[in-house]
């Protein structure tokens, strides 16, 4: 029994006991700029700096104003250690963090006191905050579904917490012989970016996937990019191909 990972609430039915012990180990190490997630931190600033512009369109901001997100609701599902949350929080955006291992949330909370940043991080899954009657402007789900048993019904949820007119943000990786090959031949077994058996190629999800689960929620696809690492700089940029890493922003829309 993971007892740092347990949660207060019966509500562990979409989880794995193997993903969260392992993220449960990891958590400590993520915010470390010089440990061996340095590549998932370089990562993460690409990732972020393209989800925050792209908001901003979304909701009618100035992307290149200050705290261009300020006062928006964002929901941020499998937050981890917070690397996306803070990265919102620090545009003006409220952000609430939700994780099913207690130990990142931990970690959470701790890097954004020490970052003077306010976030609420929860210790609880989706289906908990659809049973509190809860909605936000922004839902994110980035790197999170390619890890759950039960991957369309996680999506799902998150599609159910958008606002009407909000925006739903889902990054996972595409279901490729690329993918495989850079994603966890390269990533985990050459270049040890990533602990051998951080992921199964099965569970990795098609563009044309998530758009299906998220149709009969009224979402259409607005922002989509993929992205890549420069192997010898180790740095990422913004690609046109989603045969790897991607991410789609779908806005929410209601016929009048």
């Amino acid at each position: 029994m993971l007892d740092k990972s347990q949660l207060s609430q019966p509500i562990k039915e979409n989880t794995s006991a193997k993903e969260l012990a392992r993220f449960n180990k990891l958590a400590r190490e993520w915010w470390d700029p010089n440990g061996k997630f340095k590549t998932a931190l370089a990562f993460n600033a690409t990732r972020s700096a393209y989800m925050v512009r792209h908001l901003a369109y979304c909701h009618n901001r100035d992307p290149q104003s200050p705290q261009c997100l300020r006062d928006l609701t964002v929901l941020d599902v499998g937050c981890g250690g917070g690397l996306i949350s803070e990265a919102l929080a620090k545009e003006g955006a409220e952000v609430t963090g939700i994780d099913a291992s207690a130990v990142s949330i931990e970690v959470a909370r701790l890097h954004a006191s020490q970052s003077g940043l306010t976030i609420r991080y929860l210790h609880q899954l989706s289906d908990q905050q659809i049973a509190d009657g809860n909605q936000y402007d922004v839902v994110i789900n980035a790197e999170v579904v390619e890890h759950v048993p039960d991957q369309p019904a996680l999506i799902k949820q998150c599609a159910q917490l958008v606002n009407p007119k909000g925006t739903l943000v889902l990054a996972t990786l595409n279901r490729t012989w690329l993918s495989w090959l850079i994603a966890i031949l390269g990533a985990e077994y050459v270049m040890r970016y990533l602990p051998v058996g951080t992921h199964d190629w099965k569970k990795f999800v098609q563009p044309e996937e998530l758009a299906d689960w998220v149709k009969s929620d009224r979402f259409e696809p607005v922002y989509e990019t993929g992205m890549k690492l420069n192997p010898f700089s180790g740095r990422w940029r913004l690609c046109p191909s989603m045969r790897v890493n991607y991410i789609q922003l779908y806005k929410r829309y209601f016929n009048d």
